[in-house]
């Protein structure tokens, strides 16, 4: 459903660089009886010039390290990151030439949803999902049959894949079909081919487009795509690191060898001496690791001995590389992109602490998830310890991996419903490994709720439409792990308890400061 509904929000008219990057090319074959054959895109060009995204965080200083005094320069990182950073900062210019086109169709969505009485998911399954052919066995064939080459599996295997590629196909076009008709059956008037960045405050308010009444701003465009924004930001940022750090790397081992008047090939050849990998090294790796490794030992003997000796290469050089940073000095002037306060919707949605809070806490959860089991104790100490001045607010985000975790954040807003839950949710996180509708039944029971009540609505999916909406929340946040947690609308990388700690002092400071009594609410970003 996610696919489809991204399918629909991308008109047939306005399709985008990004999608069609992603998406292949349909082919008719002359033979009406034939399926259709779908054909990989080409890969865009490389070295194609990227136009300003508008998405750098900040100034980059001319030098961004200096090693003993030396100078690592801007020109020479960015030399050595170019390509890379212009590919990430494509995705941005290319979301916000299409950004415009899928705000207008998701205001089209929720209108005619809202007109028939139904969900988005059920207006799209109703105009949608109920009027796409089933692909046939033989379609599947076919289809099979033209890319065996590249699927490199037989039919039996690859069968079920293939039905749901071409399901999802039709689909796609059936949705970017239906999005063309609401929008010619609407008032939308489109004032701009493209949205373009904001040169100020002032340009934020250019109105783009009018969907019956309502006004589509460039503000708007550019605060939905804050998430991808700073998702961009932080890989060119760990690019850049990541190059900075060799080239400190370099500089030393330089500056070493011309301590000792001799080369660099010189300095490594007398220091990096790894010690050499035996036949019973490699017999001991084979091992412990023979479950992953294809082949017998005589088989595998030469590769796995030059792996080991790889890494034991990389060993040796880390710890001299190490060794001289112990005794350089080293500074570095690369800033971290700091991440931008989101609007995240915590309406309706289970908490806990004082709802009038100055800090709250938005925690994207999956209940089959072991790392949210383990957050989940730091969250409930802090926000004991703080009392008054912290809430959290939980949001479903099931990962497709975990096969119960959907029908268990259902089962969790039927308790809620009764009252219970946290109570129930404490139970789920205990029992990761039983989540079947059956067990979800018997925990329901445990705390003596009213089981003909739970169960209808777990039997009905009465709150599945909850768990979707937090998962399209959660898709537009670029969410993609559990738990994903936010702070006053800020997304936090450091889950532990003294980060977490270290992150609510500071909110409570910088409120503290402004004199501030917005509510947590308001300055978590949340939206009504």
């Amino acid at each position: 459903m996610k696919r489809l509904l991204f399918a629909f929000l991308v008109s047939v008219i306005a399709l985008t660089q990004v999608v069609q990057a992603q998406s292949p090319t349909t082919v008719e074959p002359k033979n009406k009886t034939d399926a259709p054959v779908v054909v990989a895109p080409p890969a865009p060009p490389l070295n194609k010039t990227v136009e300003d995204c508008a998405c750098e965080s900040q100034v980059m200083p001319e030098a961004l390290a200096t090693v003993n005094g030396v100078a690592i320069t801007r020109d020479e990182i960015e030399k050595a990151t170019k390509e890379p950073v212009s590919q990430l900062q494509r995705q941005v210019i290319d979301a916000r030439k299409h950004e415009l086109d899928l705000q207008i169709n998701s205001k089209l969505l929720v209108i005619e949803a809202k007109k028939r009485g139904l969900s988005t998911t059920q207006l799209l399954k109703l105009e949608v999902v109920a009027n796409v052919k089933e692909p046939s066995e033989a379609e599947a064939q076919f289809f099979y049959d033209q890319n065996k080459q590249r699927i490199q599996r037989d039919f039996s295997a690859a069968r079920e894949d293939i039905l749901n590629y071409l399901r999802e196909l039709r689909q796609e076009a059936a949705a970017k079909l239906f999005a063309d008709r609401l929008r010619k059956a609407s008032e939308t008037k489109v004032l701009v081919q493209e949205a373009t960045p904001p040169r100020n405050d002032a340009d934020r308010a250019r109105v783009l487009a009018i969907v019956n009444g309502e006004q589509i701003t460039s503000g708007n465009i550019e605060d939905s795509l804050l998430p991808l924004v700073f998702d961009v930001q932080e890989q060119v940022y760990k690019l850049r690191q990541n190059e900075l750090e060799l080239s400190i790397n370099d500089a030393l081992l330089m500056q070493e060898a011309q301590k000792r008047k001799i080369t660099t090939t010189v300095l490594l050849d007398t220091e990096i001496k790894p010690k050499a990998i035996t036949e019973a090294d490699a017999s001991a790796f084979y091992e412990q690791n023979k479950e992953r490794v294809s082949g017998d030992f005589a088989q595998t003997k030469e590769s796995i001995i030059s792996y080991l000796q790889q890494m034991e290469l990389r060993k040796v050089e880390r710890a001299y590389v190490e060794k001289l940073r112990a005794g350089a000095s080293i500074q570095r002037f690369l800033v971290a992109p700091e991440p931008p306060a989101l609007a995240i919707n915590t309406t309706d949605q289970p908490s806990l602490g004082n709802p009038s809070a100055p800090v709250t806490i938005v925690a994207f959860t999956d209940y089959q998830c072991p790392s949210c089991a383990a957050t989940k104790p730091t969250l409930d100490r802090l926000v004991k310890e703080y009392g008054d001045k912290l809430r959290l607010v939980v949001r479903d985000f099931p990962l497709d991996q975990h096969a119960d975790a959907f029908k268990a954040a259902e089962a969790a807003e039927a308790a809620r419903e009764q009252g219970k839950y946290w109570e129930y949710i404490e139970v789920l996180m205990s029992n990761q490994t039983a989540l079947s509708v059956a067990k979800l039944k018997e925990y329901a029971t445990e705390l003596s709720l009213d089981r003909a009540r739970f169960d209808q609505a777990l039997d009905s999916g009465q709150f599945a439409e909850r768990v979707r909406r937090d998962l399209e929340d959660g898709n537009r946040l670029r969410i993609d792990s559990t738990p994903t947690l936010f702070i006053n609308g800020r997304r936090v990388m450091d889950n532990s308890y003294d980060a977490l700690k270290a992150t609510i002092d500071v909110a409570l400071k910088a409120l503290t400061n402004k004199g501030s009594t917005t509510k947590g609410s308001n300055s978590g970003g949340s939206e009504d």
